[in-house]
Order: C-alpha cells, then structure tokens, then sequence
C-alpha cells in the first residue's frame, strides 16, 4: 500500500558526474523527527566525504541501506513521513506489491517541491525502466548467437536454447538491462553486454557480471595455448585447486572512494602523460631563517608559519618566470592549455587515502594570504572535510615527502596537470660553503612534468629557479 504522505530521499549527485557514494554514517533512525535541512547521513564518493541535509520535515520511516553500502545516484536511501506519522515497527525497504503489475512504482504521486540542496543540483529523471521494445524479427537470429556463444564459452545448455522459438515470453530483448555506471564499465572493458549473463534482479545486468564476463572471455583466449603446449592432448587437465586464502595472517581491504578513484587517476596518469623526473640538492638555511624570523613578525599572528610556505612561494615565482609550465594537453582539440593563472595543489594524506586540494588563484595571494590558504587547507583535509570542487581545476602540485624522514622521489602527476614538486626532508649536512666545509640545512626537490607540455630546458629552469630562491630567499623580492 502506498502512503501518499511519505517522501523518499534519493542519492544526489554529490560531485561532478558522479555515479555512486557509499553510506559512512547515519544520523537518524526510524522514529526520529527531522526538519528542513538537518543533516541526516554522512557520505563518501571518489573524491571526498560529503554530509547529506533532508529537503523536508517529517519522521523517518525506513532506511533503506546500511552503512557501508555503496548506492547508485538517484536511488531512494531514506523514506520520510511528511505527515508526521510515526514509523511502524516492522516497516521494510519496500517489498513489491503485485509482481503482474511492474509498471507501479511506490513512489508514483503529483511533483510537489523539488528542493535544490547546495552544491548537489537536481535530478528531474525517473528511475522508472520504459519498457523495452522488442525485436520480432530478430528474434530467431538473436536466440541462435546467445546459444552459439554460450556453447563456445563452454556452458551451453544442452539442446535447449536453439529449440526454443516457440516460447515468446522467453525471447531475449533487443537490449540488456543494465544502469548506466555497469554499461560504461563494459564499455571500458570491451564488453557486449548482450554475451552476459545478468544475476542481478529482473534480470538486470551486474558488475560482478561484466567482471565474471572477462574472466571467462581471458580463459578462452588462454586455453589454446594452455593445449598446444600440453605433452599428451589427450589428457584430461586436472582442475585448479581454489585460491585460499590465510585470513589469520592476511586482511583484506576493498578498494572504493577516494583510495579507488586515486588509484584510477594515478593509473591513467602515469600511462597518458610521459613522465620526466629532474632532482637537484640545495642549501636552504637561509631560507629556515627567514621561517623563524616570519613567525616572530605580526604579520603572521595566527598563522601557520612553515618551510612549505616558503617553498611554495618560490614555485610560484618560478612559475611567473616561466609561464609555460602552466599548461595542460588537451588530447581531443591536440592543443596546449596554457593557464594564467596558478591553482596550487598541496598533496595530503588522509584516514581515507591520499587527495590534492589546491589553492584557487594562489598566484595573486601575498605571502601572509597564502600562509591562511595553506592552514585552511590542510587541516580541513585532515578532518576529511574537503570539498569535491576544492579538489578541481588544480594546475601544479606539491608533495612534501620530507615530512616522512623521505629524502626525495619521483612523484606522478595529478591528472590534467604538468608539473609536480616533490620535496624532501630538510636535514643538517656537510656543505662546502664559501670555501670551508659547514653543517647546512640541505634538502633535494624532484619536480616531475609532462613531457608532451615541457621540454628538458624549460623543466630544469623552473626546477633551478626553485632552488635558487630557497637558497637565497632574497629572490623573492628581485624577481617577485
């Protein structure tokens, strides 16, 4: 029966065509009366952890997933009584009613408010299926591939499937069905869904589908070679044994959000982008000088003072001296970006893996403007508060490995951009300085950059210009 009083709440698109996020936490529990704009769950998508407010007033009637669920976008997770109704004792995620009547969705009723939440947008979309339309002419021809194709991956069903014209109802649709994330998924992979053999409900098309779907294509193209390469084709192969694994001594983790999307991008950029890496060593005791002597100026009351800032604001003068560095690929268009403008990148790592939320327009912030930006920053990354537009548009990054005891490394590019600078740690070494051997503060920068943008003399006059101003900070006000 369909309550015309209660609401249901469905998944917003949290970023910028996002396709899923998974459930960290919920505030409220069936019974509990909500308002307009509270807060009712905590929600992790591939780029950052998001609060989710409710667009109405009411009681919680159901909700819908656990946490630690991932859910599609525009899937109902929580159902509200706008009524005030309390909830039932033994309400359930909304079991169908009448399996002959399909088309009847729970949630049919008059468009009242369509609440815009900030930062989410609005989906107008049903997530009603129309149906599909079928293909009579081909429906022989259709039936006699699925078979074929069942049989050459080894699991055809008897004679059953190509004697089965007779039963229309059993007739394969002229489209799998499939959400959107699983299509592109196959798509990625090469896969025709039309090959797959659906588990999901309704015969819906899954991921662990498409995946099952590879697997099996991969072991076909391996079994010729596995029985060429056999010394008596007639024997039988034995069977694999199945992969154990040692769960006291072995703990496994699933790859999703942000640790899934990084691996993803950093994948990609690694195999898109040519990476080159140039490394230089330079003496920066007068540069932790000026850093002592800053925290002591009032124009820094407050204010996180720290080699890092520094550092970056030699970058961006660096940058200023050689534009060019700015730039992106644009791979479609077959043309350089160059960008006059600076949003810079700060690597951090977080509970919930590594992100890089940049600086907008860092170039135009004085020394004590960008200190603020640089704290803002990295203790909101810290309380995993960082928004997913933070986390765009970045144009070069820093890493500070030396926060790790980390003397250097040969860091990748966050994806889109051409430059990244690694610094390591800042330690006190012999040094040959005017002439005589002294304990210096001494550390190695790595600045890695897409070859396709910058070449070996742009790259290494950025990379010394860097050095240059850490080892005599006075540049900041020759060349600023």
């Amino acid at each position: 029966m369909t309550n015309a009083s209660v609401r249901e709440f469905k998944m917003p698109d949290v970023g910028e065509g996002l396709t899923e996020a998974e459930i960290l936490k919920w505030y409220v529990q069936p019974g509990d009366t909500v308002t307009d704009g509270q807060v009712v769950c905590e929600v992790e998508t591939a780029k950052a952890a998001v609060e989710l407010p409710i667009p109405y007033d009411g009681v919680v009637r159901a909700l819908h997933f656990p946490e630690g669920t991932t859910v599609d976008v525009g899937t109902s997770i929580i159902a509200v009584d706008v009524a005030g109704g309390a909830a039932p004792a033994e309400e359930a995620p909304a079991a169908p009613a009448a399996p002959a009547a399909p088309a009847a969705e729970p949630e049919e009723k008059p468009a009242a408010r369509q609440p815009v939440l900030v930062g989410y947008g609005v989906a107008t979309s049903s997530t009603r299926r129309r149906p599909r339309k079928q293909a009579p002419d081909d429906t022989a021809g259709r039936q006699a591939a699925v078979a074929v194709q069942a049989e050459l991956n080894g699991h055809g069903a008897a004679a059953a499937a190509p004697a089965a014209p007779a039963a229309p109802a059993a007739a394969p649709q002229d489209r799998p069905l499939a959400k959107p994330p699983v299509r592109k998924l196959a798509k990625d992979l090469g896969v025709d869904l039309a090959t797959v053999t659906p588990t999901g409900p309704d015969g819906v098309i899954t991921r662990e589908d498409v995946h099952a779907a590879v697997t099996t294509a991969q072991a076909q193209a391996q079994a010729p070679a596995q029985e060429q390469a056999a010394a008596v084709p007639a024997a039988v192969p034995a069977p694999s044994a199945p992969v154990s694994y040692d769960t006291a001594r072995e703990t496994r983790v699933p790859v999703k959000g942000v640790r899934k999307a990084t691996a993803a991008a950093m994948v990609g950029s690694a195999f898109t982008a040519p990476h080159v890496t140039e490394f230089v060593t330079v003496d920066v005791t007068r540069t932790m000088k000026l850093v002592e002597e800053l925290k002591q100026d009032k124009e820094f009351a407050g204010l996180r003072v720290n080699p890092l800032l520094l550092i970056a604001k030699a970058l961006l003068v660096a940058i200023r001296r050689n534009p060019d560095v700015n730039a992106s690929w644009d791979e479609a268009a077959q043309e350089i970006v160059v960008k006059h403008y600076v949003n810079l990148g700060i690597a951090a790592a977080t509970p919930r893996g590594l992100i890089v939320p940049n600086i907008k327009d860092a170039h135009a912030k004085t020394l004590p403007q960008l200190a603020e930006s640089l704290g803002e920053l990295v203790s909101t990354a810290r309380e995993g508060r960082t928004s997913p537009s933070a986390m765009q548009a970045g144009t070069v990054t820093i890493t500070n490995v030396g926060v790790f005891g980390v003397d250097t490394g040969t860091p990748i590019l966050n994806p889109g951009e051409s430059a990244i600078l690694a610094v390591g740690a800042i330690k006190l070494q012999p040094w040959v300085h005017k002439g005589k051997v002294k304990p210096r503060q001494v550390t190695t920068l790595a600045l890695s950059f897409d070859h396709r943008l910058v070449d070996g003399e742009l790259g290494s006059k950025v990379l010394a210009d860097v050095a240059a101003i850490l080892e005599n900070p006075k540049r900041l006000i020759t060349w600023a």
